[in-house]
Parts: structure tokens; sequence; C-alpha cells
């Protein structure tokens, strides 16, 4: 039994070990493929340590099991390393690797010196094989070493939950996992099931978490995963260069752009077909002068159609391996559709001119609609505010026209109709807030209530990039004010920053009497509609803690007009 238990193992150990091979990525930790290369290796040793008929036999098995027992705790503490972001010295790996190195050497030497084994005998006894061991000092000074690989492991992870923020949480809290397992297994195995040793199922559960972090860790390295895909989406060329000009290799595009690629052997000197003349010339003016490191070239089209031209931005740079210069690296990137824009930027200059005033009218609707519609998308995952972008937007304008006629202030035409235009981006900052509360059917708990109440600040922050390249500088302070204010109170009670008074900005004062109102006269799924007279009074009671009180007599003027467009949307 103990025998099919191994062998079931060591398949396992070999399927495992199949599919890292399969998901195989050229950016996977070193450390992982050494990992699923010696598990297998060391549940063979557990096969043949069953299959054994002599004392020669056993120690053989015995020296492959512990080349896990030596390297997979090391390995694993590398790993570890490398997730938490841990940087170590290759001197300090060198060291470790050498400890174990040495560990090794003195397993090796079982049934030849004292110092691991102090005496090791075989025998068989009704079919079942009794290995008697006795530790010799160097055995002790293992299990030490093991026990210090572990320790530093869990100080490396709970460090990195700690310090490192951009050290992967899933991955930190799988990590514990094998790390544990094999530990546990290694000094708790035979004490569990008599004369069956359970490090090798430690090591296999090792390996099937392994396979989870392999299936993930790739999704943590951005700047390998942004490569890959700008390389993927954009079809960028690229080819390598040594400092000798000798090639190094290229990608399949590169290989498109430049066929003559396809016949170049590696490690071949660069720069004798005319095609190689050219990138030869690149790199020599890189050489002899780092700023000329760009220029433009053309695949023309077979049929003689310039149309259907390709042109590439050549740009030429140093190849780095980690911080080093090892060569250099010439990229293509496709601007065929940036130069044709160009040229009919060119061709058609002054028939753009006289368009422009038509376009950017077109332009400016589009913008609006834009806005919008973002803003009704961002609505549209929130099961409590149907419509609210609509009706608040129209309070705004109904507002603004009293306050003008009221005259509160003198408020510039350009200032009304930017706070107008701002009105339905006010809650935009919701697209922040996860479904489980935006659409929650019921009132919020205190800590849901934190999290939705990030919203003004998180809509402030989404306006400004979305306008940093607008022109119309002032829509969009109105804007970022109106999303971020919205819900501060005249008394300093609001929030997200707390202002008081005139601290807070008119337009978001105006949004917050529209806001307010709504939410009062429309259902809600923690509330039903109050009537008219309710919301008026609770508006009213506001004035001066709430709402700034200068606007109470235009909320009063408006008011019959707020009545009477709710009262149509109700009839509606």
């Amino acid at each position: 039994m103990t025998l099919v238990f191994y062998i079931m193992l060591l398949a396992a150990s070999l399927v495992c070990t199949a599919i890292y091979i399969y998901m195989w990525h050229k950016h996977f930790d070193v450390n992982f493929t050494i990992i699923f290369t010696l598990v297998p290796i060391a549940c063979i040793g557990y096969v043949m340590s069953e299959l054994a008929v002599s004392i020669e036999g056993s120690i053989r098995a015995t020296q492959i099991i512990y080349l896990g027992g030596c390297f997979l705790q090391l390995f694993i503490l590398f790993s570890i390393f490398n997730m938490c972001r841990i940087e170590i010295g290759n001197i300090a790996r060198v060291i470790l690797f050498a400890q174990s190195a040495i560990m090794y050497a003195f397993i090796l030497s079982i049934g030849k010196g004292t110092r691991f084994y102090k005496n090791i005998s075989f025998d068989i006894v009704d079919g079942v094989r009794i290995v008697t061991k006795e530790y010799g000092f160097v055995h002790t000074l293992f299990y030490i070493e093991i026990g210090l690989y572990f320790i530093t492991s869990v100080i490396a992870i709970i460090y990195a939950l700690i310090k490192k923020n951009q050290a992967p949480r899933r991955v930190l809290y799988l990590l514990f996992i094998p790390d544990v397992i094999c530990v546990l297994s290694f000094f708790a195995g035979r004490t569990l099931i008599k004369n069956v040793d359970l490090v090798p199922l430690g090591y296999v559960i090792a390996q099937l978490v392994y396979l989870l972090i392999a299936y993930r860790v790739n999704l943590y390295d951005v700047s390998e995963t942004v490569i890959d895909s700008y390389v993927q989406e954009q079809k960028v060329g690229y080819m390598s260069f040594d400092f000798r000009l000798r090639y190094l290799g290229s990608n399949d595009v590169a290989k498109e752009i430049i066929p003559g690629l396809k016949n170049i052997h590696v490690d071949s000197l660069f720069g004798y077909d005319p095609e190689q003349r050219k990138i030869r010339h690149y790199l020599d003016n890189f050489r002899n002068n780092e700023e000329k490191n760009t220029a433009i070239y053309t695949v023309h089209d077979k049929d003689g159609n310039h149309e259907k031209d390709r042109i590439y931005n050549v740009t030429v740079n140093y190849l780095y391996e980690g911080k080093r210069k090892r060569g250099y690296i010439v990229t293509y990137v496709d601007d065929t559709a940036n130069r044709q824009l160009i040229r009919f930027l060119d061709n058609y200059k002054d028939k753009l001119q006289n368009e422009v005033e038509e376009k950017t009218e077109h332009i400016v609707e589009m913008h609006d609609n834009l806005i919008v519609s973002m803003a009704m998308l961002v609505e549209s995952r929130d099961n409590s505010t149907g419509g609210h972008i609509k009706r608040t937007s129209e309070g705004v304008r109904i507002l603004i026209d009293e306050i003008s006629k009221v005259g509160v202030g003198k408020l510039p035409e350009e200032f009304c109709k930017d706070v107008i235009k701002a009105a339905p981006m006010h809650d935009l900052g919701k697209i922040a807030v996860d479904d489980e509360i935006l659409r929650k059917p019921g009132k919020f708990t205190p800590e849901e209530y934190e999290k939705m109440k990030t919203h003004a600040a998180e809509g402030a922050r989404v306006i400004h990039e979305i306008l940093a390249n607008t022109d119309d500088v002032s829509f969009k302070t109105v804007a970022e004010n109106v999303a971020h204010y919205h819900h501060e109170r005249w008394d300093g009670s609001g929030y997200p920053e707390k202002l008081s008074g005139e601290q807070i900005p008119l337009e978001a004062r105006i949004m917050a009497i529209a806001d307010v109102y709504d939410a009062l006269v429309s259902k809600r799924v923690y509330k039903e509609a109050f009537d008219f007279e309710k919301a008026d009074r609770i508006i009213m009671e506001g004035m001066g803690t709430q709402f700034d009180p200068r606007l109470k007599s235009a909320y009063e003027k408006a008011r019959p007009r707020l009545e009477e467009y709710y009262r149509q949307l109700q009839e509606g």
C-alpha cells in the first residue's frame, strides 16, 4: 500500500509539472520551474525507497529524496522573496545555495561517513523493509537549516503584508500554504501514519498551490504585461543587437516589415545587404550621437499605390538587462494613420478652416451629449436614483433662473450655463462605488455609507481626468466643484472636506438644494416619496444649517415651478 501511495503521488507530481509546462511563460519566476522539477525527482526517491532490496539501493533512494529536502525549501524561500518584492543580493543567494549544496554533499556521504548518519542498516522482515538510522550532528544542522528557511519565509511574508503595498495580497496569502505544509510534513509526517512519509504529499499539495500562484503571477508584473499587450495590440516590430552589432533576434512583426530578417542568422554581423545597411545606418547614427535615435521607414506598396504605403517611426535605444546596457534595440511603430492624417490636414487646411465653426458647434453638442450619457450610464447602476440626473438638472435650471431674477448676486451668463451643463455630472463618482453597495435594496450600514461618501471626491477626480485637455477652463472648474462639494453643508458638517459657509463654491450650494429636493419628493428603495409640503418644510428648516440662507428667497420663488415640474412627472 505504501508503494502504491508513493506511485500515486509521483504520478500527481508529474501531472502538476506537465500542467506547469503547458502554462509556462517566459516571465515565470525561475524558482517556480526549479520547484516543479525537484518535486517529481523527490517523489521518484520515495518510490525507489519502497523498491529497494539492499542497503545500497536504500541509500541511493535516500540521497534522491534529500534533493527535495535540501533544495526545495531554499527555492521556496527565493520565490517568496521575489513575490514579496524583497531584493536580496546575488552574493546572498550564492551563499544560501552553497550552504544547501554543502549540506547535500554530507548526504551523498551516507554509508561512507558518519556526520549525517552515524549508522544506517537495512533489513526485510515479512516483506516489510526496515531501515534503521542513527543521526549524526550534521543531520541536526539540517533540521536547523530547514527551520531557519521556514522562519525567514514567514517573516518575509508578514513584512510584505505590512510594508509592501505593491506585493500582491492574494499571492502572499497563498504562499503561506506550501511553506507551512512542506515544513509540517517534514517534521511531523511519520508520526501521523506508521511507516508512511507524508513529505511527498506535502510536496504535491505545494505544487497545486504554486499552480494557482503561477496562474495569477504574470498579471501583477505590470512592466511585462504592458509590454506584451502594447506589442500585440500596436503591432510593434523590434530587433536587437549587441555592442559589436551582431544580430540577436527580432519579433514576427519586424520580420513582416523587413522580410530579409528571416534569412539572417543569430549572432551574425549585421549590415551588408541593402535592407541591413539602412538599419545599420540608424545604429551608426545613434552610436555617434544618442540624440539621433529616430527615423522614418516606408514600406512601399507592391502595386505602386501610395495610399497603401506603410510608414513606420523607427527608434534606436540601448538594450538593457536589468540596469546593465547590453546592446541596442531598434523598434518600428506603425505611424501610417497619423501620417495620413497629417497629409490630409495639409491638403485640406483651407477647407477645414472654413468649416471650423460648424464643426466646433457639432463637437460641443457631442461633448455635452457624451457627458450626459456617461452620467446616465453611472446612474443605470444605481437601484435607487432612476431619473435623478434629469430631474436635478431641471431643478438646477429653475433655481438658476430664479437666482438671477432675485438678484442674490450678479451671476455671469457663462457661469449659469456652466452650472446647468455640469449638473448631470454631480454623481459621476459613483462609478467607483461597488455594485453591492450602489444597488443595495435598503439603507446603508455605517461602513457602506462611508464608502458611498467617497463618490464626491472621486467624481471630482474623474471629471478632472475627462476634462483635462479642455479649453473651457471655467466649465471644468464648475463641474469639478459641483461633483466635489454638493454634499457639503453650510454649517460645516457635510463631506468630504467639511467646508462651511462661503468656503463652499456657489455652484455646489445650488446643486445641493436641487439634489436634496429631488431625494425628498422622489421614491427611493428605502423610503416613499414625501409630499411637497413636507419636502418644502425640510428644505426651509435646512436654510442656514444645511443650505446657504441667501438662496432662501430664490428657492421660495422657484418652489411653485419645482412642484409643477415634479407634478407633471408624477402624472405622466
